[in-house]
């Protein structure tokens, strides 16, 4: 190679260089913390505490990944954000005695004043739940409210000032990418361990086909007592809530799996605003295709979700779908499979609108579909919790627009009665609609709690089973 050839050489490497540098620092300068901002808004938005101190946790993250920190620095941040949760549940029941059982397991702070999230399995039927924090600090919990369609339980303590956890974008998520998942594995507090996210939309019937399984499966070491607790990318933000194993001797297997954290968000948005889950529901029967659909249907690819059923006068059938339609993408994402269809629709309220594209005949189509709730109608219906209907042992809601259309009234629907609490003990059952409260008519929960505010001493609810034929009174003392 002569002068001129190996200056030309030097030319062009030192000018590939050049460009590859700047491209590294373009990125990891602008595009990565860009994409850090915008995976937060969401969380920003869920957050009821965004000052200061999110902000601050915001920029440390920011901060950290520029460095090129390691595990190192997201387990330091997330482990005070991660508690063992310890409560008791009833095991058995008979005439001489009752069993109880301990429990144990994880659970995420996600705001400094006390909300932490938890699996519903852990804390559903369970008394006297117990919270223990990373600095070994104890405090009692109350359960919010709960979903097992998810398998998702929101728990308050009385604290203030807490380490919390940023919740990220589980969407983004990308198999074989890094995690970390945090909780309490066989009582062992605040244990970290890492694997990689081996597949996305996972469902293994730990539900028994009555929820919404669109499990994020890791290799990360889960065991016993890792339920509710923290799964977190590399930039130790909240990704998914640790559910579930895979096992046959009852250890880690390699087999471990996570309720994405965008689902968890609209769940404790939905308890935290109205009580419960505002389901999204389209009014049909689906299945996946199969090989065997597809090639008779003549599709491209084996992928879209079946329709098997429309409900008459349901969301789907209004909206122009019918049995045999194939449904390829919800908004704007792509459907594969009914995990991903329900997961997707699980993120919906009734009333909301929805972009559908179906295949019929060969044929694209598009339709906006409004979804309803169970009743069928748009209605967004609250279960009240208020401290003066927890004090009487009561759960409370507006009667909707459908029960009000088929009774012939507006009324106050009893959603549960704790049992031997005050009004448990005048024998009240679930699904009675309170109608008058001391001779005086009441047509929502707000009028029933104005009232009892107001009313000390003896109160009389009067209304009716649905069922059932006349009018039934219930006497309690409001102390």
């Amino acid at each position: 190679m002569n002068r001129q050839s190996k200056f030309i050489f030097f030319t062009i490497s030192l000018n590939l260089l050049l460009t590859v540098g700047a491209m590294i620092y373009f990125y990891y300068s602008f595009i990565e913390p860009m994409k850090i901002e915008n995976e937060s808004k969401a969380n920003a938005t869920f957050a009821s505490n965004v000052d200061h101190d999110y902000l601050s946790k915001l920029g440390k993250i920011i901060e950290s990944h520029g460095s090129g920190n390691n595990f190192v620095e997201v387990a330091k941040q997330s482990v005070n954000g991660v508690v063992s949760v310890m409560s008791l549940a009833k095991k058995n029941l008979n005439l001489d005695s009752e069993v109880f059982e301990k429990i144990n397991g994880s659970g995420v702070i996600i705001s400094s004043d006390g909300f932490i999230v938890t699996n519903n399995h852990v804390v559903e039927g369970t008394t006297d739940i117990v919270v223990m924090l990373n600095d070994q600090r104890q405090f009692k919990a109350k359960v919010v409210g709960g979903d097992q369609s998810t398998d998702i339980a929101l728990l308050k303590i009385e604290a203030t000032e807490l380490p919390y956890l940023l919740l990220g974008n589980s969407d983004s998520l990308q198999v074989g990418e890094w995690v970390l998942a945090v909780g309490n594995p066989h009582k062992l507090l605040s244990t970290v361990t890492a694997g990689i996210v081996s597949a996305k939309g996972r469902n293994i019937n730990i539900l028994k086909n009555i929820g919404i399984e669109s499990f994020i499966q890791t290799d990360a070491a889960v065991n016993s007592g890792n339920s509710g607790g923290a799964l977190l990318n590399t930039l130790g933000m909240v990704i998914g809530i640790n559910t579930a194993i895979i096992s046959e001797g009852g250890g880690h297997e390699g087999f471990s799996f996570a309720i994405p954290i965008n689902l968890v968000k609209k769940v404790v948005g939905d308890i935290k605003e109205f009580g419960s889950v505002q389901r999204g529901w389209m009014g049909l029967e689906l299945r996946n295709v199969d090989f065997d659909v597809a090639k008779e249907l003549g599709l491209s690819d084996v992928s879209g979700v079946l329709v098997t059923i429309t409900i008459k006068d349901g969301a789907a059938s209004e909206g122009g779908l019918r049995s045999g339609d194939i449904i390829k993408q919800i908004d704007e994402t792509k459907i594969k499979d009914m995990p991903q269809f329900s997961e997707k629709i699980g993120l919906k309220r009734p009333g909301d609108k929805v972009k559908v594209k179906y295949f019929r005949d060969g044929k694209e189509y598009t339709s906006n579909i409004i979804l309803r709730n169970q009743r069928n109608t748009t209605d967004l219906i609250a279960v009240r919790r208020d401290p003066i209907l927890q004090n009487l042992g009561i759960e409370l809601r507006d009667l909707d627009s459908y029960e009000k259309n088929k009774l012939g009234t507006k009324g106050i629907r009893v959603v549960s009665v704790m049992r031997n609490s005050t009004i448990g003990k005048t024998n009240l059952e679930p699904g009675f609609i309170i109608t008058k409260i001391n001779e005086n008519k009441v047509t929502t929960v707000n009028d029933i709690t104005d009232f009892l505010l107001k009313n000390k001493g003896n109160i009389l609810f009067e209304g009716f089973y649905e069922n059932y034929p006349g009018e039934y009174p219930y006497k309690f003392v409001n102390n």
